[in-house]
Formats: C-alpha cells, structure tokens, sequence
C-alpha cells in the first residue's frame, strides 16, 4: 500500500479551465499521467491519444515543466464519421519541479499515444550508501 504522504491525488477536471486565451477552436484537455521513481530517475507516462509526435510541444522554464499537445481530426479517406466515444482536443499539463531534477537532461519519447519522460535526480538527490567506521 502507497504512503498517503507521496500519494498523487487525482486531477477531477478532464477538461482544462481557460485562465487565458487559445488561439486554436478546440477544446484542452488535462492528459492523466502516472508518476513513477527509481534510484535514479523520476518517470512520467502521459496519455496523449491522437497527437502526432511532431505537435507535441516541452519546455522547462523556471522548473515548471509544460507538456503540449496538439491533434487535428483525421478521418479516412473516403469515410465519414456517424459516431464517436470520445472527444478530441489538445492537451496541456504542467508540473512543478524541484531542485533535485537535473532540467539538463529531460529525456522525452512518444510511442503509440503515450508520452515518456524521464527525468533524472541531480547527483545529491540520488541515495547512496553511508559507510560506518570504527574506532
């Protein structure tokens, strides 16, 4: 059973308040992510469905790391849509993160509607071993 201390709530909004405006006619939604950690690293998995690799946008400015992602409908050739589950949209999510992030070297891969990032420890985040001595 997880900690309740480094448990992540989750995010109840699917679909993202506009604290600003767009400039794209369609809706933003907030992608769920899972939040992994080794030794070595912080892994994020985001779910990005329908977003081409080269539309999605990352930055890291003043330790605020922002994901976007942008989708266009495509419809088959020669086909028409008569129904849909779900709905498409652009993704935007953002994340604090501390001072034990090495920014420098944020590691991204996109596969199969699924963003990865790998974001390694700075050297005095990692845990290492303490040797006892005697005497």
């Amino acid at each position: 059973m997880a900690d309740e201390s480094k448990a992540l709530k989750v995010q109840k909004e699917t679909a993202l308040a506009e604290p600003t405006e767009r400039t794209r006619e369609c809706q933003c939604f907030i992608p769920r992510a899972d939040i992994y950690e080794t030794d070595e690293n912080i892994v994020v998995v985001v779910d990005m469905p329908g977003v081409d690799k080269n539309s999605i946008d990352i930055t890291l400015d003043k330790n605020i790391l922002t994901i976007n992602g942008y989708s266009d409908v495509d419809s088959p050739e020669g086909y028409s849509l008569v129904f849909a589950e779900y709905e498409v949209g652009d993704y935007e999510r953002s994340f604090r993160l501390s001072d034990h992030i090495d920014g420098d070297k944020i590691e991204a891969a996109y596969k199969d509607g699924v963003l990865h990032l790998t974001l390694p420890k700075a050297e005095e985040a990692k845990a290492r071993k303490i040797s006892v001595k005697t005497g």
